[in-house]
């Protein structure tokens, strides 16, 4: 009797595994952009002004879109950040390239030097600035890369300024009266204080309104980026979602109704229809449907090479780019 409950355990863990993965490997997906949030959130509370996270902006020399991960935007100020969780002994080749092993992944990994890939970020976010007609002062971005993960060992000293490692990460605080980063350029020093809020205003309505990668919120403080591609389900359920489209709706949040007996729980799904004139979705006009918790949702993670499966019902909110 026992063994047959063993097999039979190992039998559903074996078929959970194949159809939906294991919660380790939604850690690890997870991770990363939990990292970058966490760097957002910290970031603002620091400096103050505004983090825009998951931008994901064309660049007109390539023809593709580049990932950025932080756009932090205060007065007289603002810096391309990327976010590094690398973890274990960490070295630097001569060419630049990071060389990370004994971290989580356990097996060596190389990175193409951070340094330099932010660096370029920068150029295509100003060419998409000044192509939506924003006239950046020159030097306007400064540039960091952040390491956050308290697993991060340096094996020597020799990183560049523009890295921040997790001992310099944790011991930074609020200067109210200096600039953190050495981010600002003089570009405002002697400026009519109507001309930076009228420049401020300007920035942040087209970072607001730039093309960014879809969001998710799981339960358990986790956070996904990447692309929303459609909802499955029992028919009607996918009918009653059939007006949740990027180009309606900017915004979701899934709430579980109370239910009693034995019915099938249901989700009650709030979008808020999206709003062109501010940046994404508006409060005042939301509109709601009920479905069941089985609904999933199909998302395709900025990190990975496959389509994942979530569960409504492990969802809290869902961010729409237009």
């Amino acid at each position: 009797m026992w063994l047959e409950i063993i097999c039979g355990l190992i039998i559903y863990q074996l078929y959970r595994l194949f159809f939906y993965g294991s919660n380790n490997a939604l850690d690890v997906e997870t991770s990363d952009f939990n990292a970058i949030f966490s760097v957002a959130n910290r970031l603002e509370k620091l400096c103050g002004g505004k983090a825009y996270v998951g931008l994901n902006i064309p660049d007109a020399d390539t023809g593709t879109r580049k990932n950025i991960d932080i756009v932090l935007v205060s007065k007289g100020e603002a810096a391309v950040i990327s976010v590094k969780n690398v973890s274990g002994f960490v070295t630097i080749s001569e060419d630049g390239t990071w060389t990370c092993e004994g971290g989580h992944s356990h097996r060596k990994e190389r990175l193409p030097d951070p340094v330099v890939e932010v660096k370029k970020r920068v150029s295509v976010l100003e060419s998409y600035l000044e192509q939506r007609g924003v006239a950046l002062p020159e030097g306007f971005f400064s540039y960091k890369v952040i390491i956050p993960n308290p697993n991060f060992r340096e094996i020597y000293r020799n990183f560049p300024h523009e890295v921040i490692t997790y001992d310099q990460w944790v011991q930074l605080e609020p200067e109210p009266k200096s600039m953190m980063f050495g981010w600002v350029k003089g570009a405002f020093h002697g400026g009519k204080k109507a001309m930076q809020d009228s420049f401020h205003q300007q920035l942040n309505f087209i970072l607001g309104t730039a093309p960014m990668w879809d969001r998710l919120e799981l339960k358990g403080s986790k956070y996904i980026l990447g692309e929303f591609l459609e909802f499955k389900g029992k028919e009607e359920d996918t009918q009653a979602l059939r007006h949740i489209k990027r180009s309606k709706v900017g915004h979701i949040a899934i709430q579980k109704t109370s239910m009693l007996g034995l019915a099938h729980s249901k989700l009650q799904v709030v979008y808020y229809p999206r709003d062109y004139r501010s940046e994404g979705t508006s409060t005042s006009d939301w509109r709601e449907v009920e479905v069941r918790s089985s609904t999933e949702v199909i998302f395709h993670p900025s990190n990975s090479n496959k389509v994942r499966k979530y569960k409504l019902s492990s969802i809290i909110s869902m961010s729409l780019s237009a």
